[in-house]
């Protein structure tokens, strides 16, 4: 069973969605999300690794999935070739424990990426958190998308969906 947690087939699924970049440490990059006429929402911008940069993110609250036993998330995605973070928090708090797994993109290809909730692992402020328990999906209440790791440039990644898929 699969059920949607944001479709951006309008306009109006991009406004609840906000940019945290390296920019609240002193860095440079910068990020947006912005809808596209073509049905999708673009992730865009510049990382830069200047000034002891290097993450760009977007993210926007979400009610956790009615459905019990979330085994993935799945983003339909059209990248640029680049890596991307899906990331999930629990707590209320802006700056708390990010739980976060990488996807792969395929440049200017539209794919479906399911990706196991056993496989996020909990970060702060980009460290990992060894003593956190494991990501309980039932507890997410926001979602973000996120290009880090050093991938300096340009980048832009169109999400047409991100879901959740239980048994």
């Amino acid at each position: 069973m699969i059920h949607d947690l944001f479709t951006f087939s309008s306009a109006d699924a991009v406004v609840a969605w906000s940019a945290t970049d390296d920019r609240v440490m002193g860095g440079i990059s910068r990020s947006r999300m912005r809808f596209h006429a073509g049905g999708y929402a673009l992730f865009e911008g510049v990382m830069s690794l200047e000034q002891n940069g290097g993450f760009a993110s977007v993210r926007a609250a979400v009610k956790p999935p009615p459905l019990a036993g979330v085994t993935h998330y799945v983003v339909e995605v059209r990248g640029d070739g680049k890596r991307y973070k899906l990331s999930m928090r629990t707590a209320g708090r802006f700056d708390a424990v990010s739980y976060q797994s990488t996807f792969a993109t395929v440049a200017d290809t539209w794919t479906t990426v399911a990706i196991p909730v056993n496989t996020f692992v909990a970060t702060f402020r980009g460290r990992r958190v060894i003593d956190a328990p494991p990501l309980d999906a039932a507890r997410v209440n926001q979602v973000g998308l996120m290009i880090a790791d050093g991938q300096d440039g340009p980048f832009q990644l169109a999400v047409r969906r991100i879901s959740v898929e239980a048994q």
